[in-house]
């Protein structure tokens, strides 16, 4: 009986760790993320894949998470900072935004009061959205910075780490 037990335990763990792998495939540094086609306020439908040839800054966030609503305030600092800046691998920075609230009316109040002015897509499903799942969205805050071609630089980096990296990529004159 225990080893049925513990051969349907390890049969168990084994399905977890597959299920996590897959998960996971392709967004490590170094490979180009999954592609994420969402509507704006406005109903617009904006492609991750639009802003090829830009430094873009995917962040995953909601009106709901304390830390995403603190750390916009510092997006906003360096959106203005670096919007129209050269890099070695971009012609300029942008921020796609990809909210996970649920309700519109939120997600819309915040931007416009915190004159948020950088890309902000959403499909209003909250954790049930297929990017979340797509992206294995565990927590919020959560973020990746990806080149003009497309490729993961880096992920999950805030606050002054995440300046030090858009810094990296700036184009010596």
């Amino acid at each position: 009986m225990r080893i049925l037990i513990l051969f349907a335990a390890l049969l168990l763990f084994r399905g977890a760790v597959s299920t996590l792998s897959a998960q996971t495939t392709g967004l490590e540094i170094g490979n180009k993320p999954p592609e994420i086609k969402l509507p704006t306020t406005r109903g617009d439908t904006v492609a991750l894949s639009s802003l090829k040839g830009k430094l873009v800054l995917i962040d995953f966030w909601a009106t709901w998470c304390s830390p995403c609503v603190e750390e916009q305030s510092d997006l906003a600092k360096l959106y203005r900072k670096y919007k129209q800046t050269a890099f070695i691998n971009g012609n300029s920075f942008e921020i796609y935004g990809v909210s996970l609230d649920a309700k519109k009316p939120n997600w819309e109040n915040f931007i416009v009061t915190n004159k948020i002015n950088w890309i902000q897509v959403s499909d209003l499903k909250f954790w049930r959205s297929p990017v979340a799942k797509t992206y294995n969205i565990q927590g919020l805050p959560f973020n990746m910075l990806i080149d003009g071609k497309g490729i993961i630089l880096a992920k999950n980096i805030h606050g002054n780490d995440l300046e030090k990296e858009i810094n990296r990529f700036l184009r010596k004159q």
